[in-house]
């Protein structure tokens, strides 16, 4: 299929006209996908795009949205996520949840990145992060089966969504496609930076800058990512402490916490967690997370002290992120992003 000039705006004719296909099943692939979660009891919600905290991790890059005021402006971002948002009304009593969320994220405009997309995010309350894992794999095989399609292709790579996922934890990944015991560079919540650098030598480039956080990403991304997905789904769990983000901590092994990816052809699908609910643990976190951005990008994100408090009163739950223009492109066949979204930016 040729390439329309990319001069061409995205409502040209010609165009539109080439991306069509692949609009169609997103129409689809989305009537499936509320459909499969009306059926499970899932209530689908709608959160404020605006927010005064975007999300406190320290390569997450906002926009800012101020606000004119009586007394100057009011500091707001455009959401990164609706996580907070939605785990506010699991403070509330609300039980099972979903959104389809336009997000917005800076600095990641690339091939598998846009700065405007739709998010997927779903949270069970009273449930183990293996539940979100589950429904996951039937979200991704509903949409296979609405684009009529037993085949995910990707840059050379071919997965069947239908077949039982493969499961690997970080450390299993680290250890069968970089040779690295991940483990043994962990002490605690905490990463041995020295320990990771000293294996990871000769596997990465690593400057005397990068922190363990760096030399695990280099890994994962150099190493590990581009071997998940192939033939089935992956499901990479059991990430490392340094990494939890939002997420508990595993008991009885407090290296690795409840955090989960979902990868098909090489391509991250879905980020889900073991819902942290120990807001003091969380802000924790979050400041440490701030500090470093702070210093690496000369800038920080206030915190929601609305959602620490919410928190202290949030059941037990756990929740999922799905790129949902990701999966609707490995669904359809398309070759870019761009190809499924209506009105790119």
């Amino acid at each position: 299929m040729p390439v329309p000039p990319q001069t061409s705006p995205w409502w040209d004719k010609d165009r539109h006209r080439d991306r069509q296909p692949f609009l169609r099943q997103r129409a689809g692939i989305t009537r499936a996908v509320r459909g499969w979660f009306a059926a499970q009891g899932f209530v689908e919600v709608e959160t404020g795009i605006l927010q005064v905290s975007p999300g406190n991790e320290t390569h997450l890059h906002a926009l800012r949205a101020d606000l004119p005021g009586g007394n100057g402006d009011v500091a707001c971002y455009l959401r990164t996520s609706p996580e907070f948002a939605c785990k506010k009304l699991l403070a509330a009593g609300e039980a099972k949840i979903v959104e389809f969320a336009k997000v917005f994220r800076g600095r990641e405009d690339s091939s598998l990145h846009l700065t405007e997309f739709t998010m997927l995010e779903w949270y069970r309350a009273n449930a183990p992060y293996e539940a979100v894992m589950g429904d996951c794999i039937a979200v991704i095989a509903q949409a296979a089966e609405a684009a009529g399609t037993k085949r995910f292709s990707f840059r050379g790579k071919t997965l069947d969504p239908l077949k039982p996922p493969q499961r690997l934890t970080v450390a299993e990944a680290f250890e069968r496609f970089a040779g690295i015991d991940l483990l043994a560079t962990i002490e605690g919540a905490h990463g041995n930076r020295d320990a990771l650098a000293a294996q990871a030598s000769g596997k990465t480039q690593i400057s005397a800058d990068d922190d363990w956080s760096d030399i695990f990403s280099k890994i994962l991304t150099e190493h590990v990512e581009p071997r998940l997905g192939e033939g089935a789904l992956t499901i990479l769990h059991e990430y490392p402490s340094p990494e939890a983000a939002l997420a508990r901590s595993k008991v009885g092994d407090p290296r690795v916490a409840e955090r989960f990816e979902i990868y098909g052809c090489g391509v991250e699908l879905a980020n889900g967690f073991g819902e942290l609910t120990d807001a003091a643990e969380q802000r924790r976190r979050f400041m440490s997370a701030m500090d470093e951005k702070e210093r690496r990008y000369g800038e920080r994100y206030p915190l929601d002290e609305d959602f620490l408090t919410a928190l202290t009163q949030m059941p037990p739950a756990s929740g999922v992120a799905l790129g949902f223009d990701r999966l609707v492109m490995l669904a359809s066949g398309a070759t870019r992003l761009e190809q499924v979204v209506w009105a790119p930016s």
